[in-house]
Formats: structure tokens, C-alpha cells, sequence
């Protein structure tokens, strides 16, 4: 907990012990970054992050190529099975997948609670026909889909590209990571904080924010019920993520909102969770 809150940590990336480093460095590459947590596993996860302070993760990965997605949900769901009730999982999906209806209703029975897609990393816009039939899907199941957003050197995952989206599957659940545009932060918003069925993290954004006192500004537009607190763990470390968002101007209401109440309500999370001692 801080400062009496619960906390959960709403993006956190999550790999086999055997890849991890190769699925860490492939990361560093894309983004020409530095990890600070270089393990990308589950043990360095629980161990920093507890130390930050949280109570309760949100754990994903991406699938690079369709014969990924099956695999990955499997570690990601045998993952929170083995962690004693500290992680709720999302499962992953890729555009090109064969049988998306069927992946979904596969990830559904391994109990994962929502999609997460990079369509960056994936290469493949997030309005590829692929997608629109995945969120046509998630939209029918009511499962929240976690992406990423917004890369100046892109056009996959714009404004340009998810305004349709929004506006085509508006009982969709969206969370758009990163305030909804890595790097156009403050366009992004202007664009969509409009839009009912987006909600945002608030993920390797706060450092880089030409002034601090954006991000609350950009918090404030989209409203504090529609922000996730999260770290991007690998690429961050869990404690400085955690120093930069409570240097905010914020109430301690509005912190609460968006460290746990917007989480619990967007993934259906048990109660059961906030009896979950910190080890």
C-alpha cells in the first residue's frame, strides 16, 4: 500500500524465464531504451514492485505472430494461477490470427480478463481488419482491450486510427495506453478525451512530459475516473514510476481513483484481492 491505498499496477509485461532477456533487449531495441528491471519476469516483478509499494498487477504480453497467441495466454493464465491471487491477467491476440472468435473464447476459459494488443510492435494498424473483428468480439463479451497508443514514427496506433474505432464499437472498452498517445500526449487528449469508451494509463509518460503539471492537466480532461495508474514494467523501474505519480497535483480521492477503483471496476476484479497479504 501507500500512503494508505491500495495499489495496482495496471501495465506490466511479463515473459518466460527462458526468453525474458531476449523479449527485454527486443523491447530496448524498438524504443532505443534502457530496462530498468532487465529480468522481465515474474520474480523480479513481485520483488520490485512490492517494494514500490503495490498490492496487485496487471500482468500482459504481446504476440509478435499468430502462433504466439496461444502460448502466451497459457504462461500469462498459469502465471496467476501460481502467484497466490497478486495477478490478474490479460490475454493477448494477434490480427492475422485464423480463428480470433475462437482464441477469445479460449482466453476467456483460462480466466484472463481482457485483451492486450501493441499493434506498434505488431506491425499491423489497429484498425486491420483483424482487429475490427477482435473488437467486434470483446465488445459482445464485455472484455476491455488494453493497447498500445501513439508513436510520432508510426501510423499504426494514432488518433487517426482509433477515433474510428471508438466511434464504430462505442460499448467497447478501450484503454489506451500511455494517455492515449505515447509521445503526442497532449494531442491525443485534445483528440479524445471525448470519447465515453476510452479510458487511459498513465505509463512511461510522466518523465517525459515537457512539465510536470501536463500530466495532471491531461488526467483532469480525461477525468480521474478513466485513468489507470500503471509502469510499463520492464522499461520502468516500479518505485521511480511511483515517485513521479504521487508528485502530481492530485487529492488523495483522485489518487485512490486511479491507483485501484478504476482497475477493480474496468477488469471485474474480486474483492477477494484486497485481502491479499504483501509478501
Amino acid at each position: 500500500m501507500v500512503n494508505g491505498s491500495f495499489v495496482i499496477d495496471a501495465h506490466c509485461h511479463i515473459y518466460p524465464e527462458k526468453i525474458a532477456a531476449r523479449a527485454v533487449a527486443g523491447t530496448d531495441a524498438f524504443y532505443g531504451t534502457t530496462a530498468r528491471c532487465p529480468q522481465g519476469t515474474i520474480g523480479e516483478l513481485l520483488e520490485v514492485g512490492v517494494r514500490a509499494g503495490t498490492d496487485h498487477f496487471i500482468v500482459q504480453s504481446v504476440a509478435t505472430t499468430p502462433k504466439q497467441v496461444r502460448s502466451i495466454n497459457e504462461f500469462i493464465a498459469a502465471s496467476v494461477a501460481a502467484a497466490g491471487g497478486r495477478l490478474t491477467g490479460l490475454g493477448t491476440m494477434h490480427p492475422e490470427c485464423e480463428d480470433i472468435e475462437g482464441e477469445i473464447s479460449h482466453l476467456k476459459a483460462l480466466g484472463l480478463k481482457g485483451i492486450k494488443i501493441h499493434p506498434d510492435i505488431q506491425a499491423r494498424p489497429l484498425d486491420h481488419a483483424g482487429f475490427l473483428k477482435m473488437y467486434a468480439c470483446c465488445e459482445k463479451e464485455g472484455l476491455p482491450v488494453l493497447m498500445h497508443t501513439g508513436d510520432y514514427r508510426y501510423d499504426y496506433s494514432n488518433p487517426n486510427r482509433l477515433i474510428p474505432v471508438l466511434e464504430q464499437f462505442p460499448d467497447l472498452t478501450v484503454i489506451g495506453a500511455h494517455f492515449g498517445g505515447w509521445s503526442i500526449w497532449e494531442d491525443a487528449t485534445e483528440q479524445m478525451a471525448k470519447y465515453p469508451n476510452l479510458y487511459v494509463d498513465c505509463s512511461s509518460s510522466l518523465p517525459f512530459m515537457k512539465h510536470p503539471e501536463i500530466a495532471a492537466e491531461l488526467i483532469h480532461k480525461y477525468g480521474v475516473h478513466r485513468v489507470l495508474y500503471g509502469t510499463d514494467y520492464p522499461m520502468w523501474s516500479p518505485v521511480e514510476e511511483l515517485e513521479h505519480f504521487l508528485a502530481l497535483n492530485l487529492t488523495d480521492d483522485e489518487r485512490q481513483q486511479i491507483f485501484w477503483k478504476n482497475a477493480k471496476s474496468l477488469f471485474s476484479l474480486s474483492d477477494s484481492i484486497f485481502q491479499t497479504e504483501t509478501v
